[in-house]
């Protein structure tokens, strides 16, 4: 009912005061919840805009749709799952897994459903983030961003696509309802996603032409079913789940050094250009798959079907960019085209230029993205100066071409854990990352990567902002990473907290806790 000092027609809507908001319901928004009950937060809330769990792998349900990591070392490290039925598991396990940990650590029921975060900023009086979403309206002590690079998909802007008169969708918002069986079908991109799901629809559709801006480097994927003799194993002994993991996390740091030093990845580039010559005879097409960049430079793809796919009968590989749409014809830059009747974009995720990036806002009203400027940057990844006691996860500078996505987050949670923990003890009531701390920080990032193969590979790709910089990558391995996010530093920040009866505010910081 509307409020007796409100105008007519309008509702006024209650402030519900929580200690921490967590933004997306994803892998990174389960495990903030899950490590910020373990630092004594228990009064938060998770707010997801769709109407289930699981980011990226609730979006993503093409066909084919798997990991590129390891199974084992795809997990929380204190939510182990020994039920994997693949050596490289498909994203409905994924999903299932991320379900059942939110279940096993009570956090299901603090999901808000159907609440998107439409303005959060901060109020330096009440040292709060104030945050409008969809349905309520929160003050949080702390605002944790765990929306995700890999969430809104990247819609190329081709003349005449909106004119298509057939189908046309993001494999990240695939069309179950669209039969492909028979359809003359265009894809447009050839990276992570339509590896897997082009091998997955040739086999049904009539005609498939593949838009390949830029050819990719594809390994073999080692990708097995799980016996259940080892199922047994890894459930009644844990140890060997745990030396498994460790195993593959082992296997992947070394593949990640050649990343460090481009020299070393001569011979799993051989092994990938021994995959092609394996699965494409044909020399012309062959030459059209052949990548002229070092490997790395892109993400590493893994298919074992990918090539194969593309020397059948039913599919075209054109090598060159989409110029333009005309009626059901997709136009390639060189000149070909093909008449169509689906389109499918294969064409990635806004990675660096994130959309909460422009709901986010600092005392002044500069959103994040005003801050950035088109280079997103945070101190280790985490924390942005002129935003206190908020922290982004899977942010800027801590990507890396070879590890898990939940080693880099693991990392981020310890250092969130640690901030907060020390945070609650020294009773205060804001910490804003010094400026001079997160530019220093910058620098010595910005100075490393020129050596690896993320800019030294000679290739374009996403790792690379709007500047031409790199705010994606992690110039080092990924146990220095987990080294230096296993400390939290007071006096990187300036801090504030309530004054005494007899004293003034106070603010500043001297403490170092690991």
């Amino acid at each position: 009912m509307p409020q007796p000092d409100s105008p007519a027609g309008t509702v006024t809507r209650e402030t519900r005061e929580v200690e921490a908001l967590i933004i997306g319901s994803g892998l990174s928004g389960i495990g903030a919840a899950v490590r910020l009950r373990e630092a004594g937060v228990h009064d938060l809330v998770v707010v997801e805009k769709a109407d289930d769990l699981g980011g990226t792998w609730r979006d993503n349900t093409y066909p084919g749709c798997a990991c590129d990591v390891p199974s084992a070392l795809y997990s929380y490290s204190f939510a182990p799952n020994p039920e994997w039925t693949r050596a490289f598991a498909g994203q409905p396990e994924i999903r299932a897994y991320l379900r059942a940990t939110a279940d096993t650590y009570g956090i299901t029921p603090l999901i808000r459903y159907g609440t998107e975060v439409t303005r959060a900023q901060w109020d330096p009086h009440l040292a709060r983030w104030q945050v409008e979403t969809s349905r309520d309206r929160y003050s949080a002590r702390f605002l944790i961003s765990a929306a995700g690079p890999w969430h809104e998909p990247l819609l190329p802007d081709i003349p005449g696509l909106a004119d298509f008169p057939g189908e046309v969708f993001h494999s990240s918002r695939w069309r179950h309802d669209h039969d492909l069986t028979g359809a003359h079908v265009a894809v447009i991109g050839s990276g992570a996603s339509a590896v897997q799901f082009v091998p997955a629809i040739q086999p049904r559709v009539a005609r498939l032409h593949l838009f390949q801006r830029t050819a990719q480097w594809v390994l073999p994927k080692p990708d097995h079913p799980v016996p259940r003799a080892e199922r047994w194993l890894m459930r009644h002994v844990p140890a060997a789940q745990r030396a498994l993991r460790g195993a593959e996390y082992a296997a992947l740091e070394t593949l990640g050094l050649g990343f460090r030093h481009p020299a070393l990845l001569r011979a799993v580039q051989r092994i990938g250009t021994l995959h092609l010559r394996a699965g494409v005879k044909d020399p012309v097409l062959r030459r059209a798959l052949t990548p002229d960049y070092t490997l790395g430079c892109k993400r590493l793809l893994l298919s074992n079907s990918y090539y194969p796919a593309l020397t059948r009968p039913n599919v075209t590989v054109h090598a060159t960019a989409v110029r333009a749409v005309r009626g059901s014809r997709v136009i390639g830059a060189d000149g070909s085209g093909a008449d169509v009747d689906t389109i499918i974009l294969g064409t990635g995720f806004h990675i660096l230029d994130m959309p909460i990036a422009r709901r986010v806002f600092d005392a002044d009203g500069a959103c994040l993205d005003d801050h950035w400027k088109g280079s997103p940057d945070a101190y280790l990844g985490t924390v942005v100066s002129g935003f206190p006691n908020a922290f982004v996860l899977l942010g800027p500078h801590l990507g890396t071409g070879h590890s898990s996505a939940y080693t880099v987050l693991e990392a981020q949670l310890d250092y969130m854990a640690r901030a907060v923990r020390h945070f609650r003890s020294a009773g205060w009531t804001s910490m804003d990352v010094r400026p001079e701390v997160q530019a220093a920080f910058d620098a010595e990032v910005q100075q490393a990567l020129p050596s690896t193969v993320y800019n030294a590979g000679g290739c374009s790709s996403y790792y690379l902002d709007g500047n031409g910089r790199n705010s994606f990558s992690w110039p080092w391995s990924t146990g220095r990473m987990r080294r230096r996010l296993a400390q939290f530093d007071a006096e990187a920040y300036t801090w504030s907290r309530r004054s005494h009866p007899s004293r003034t505010a106070e603010c500043g910081g001297s403490v170092r806790i690991v």
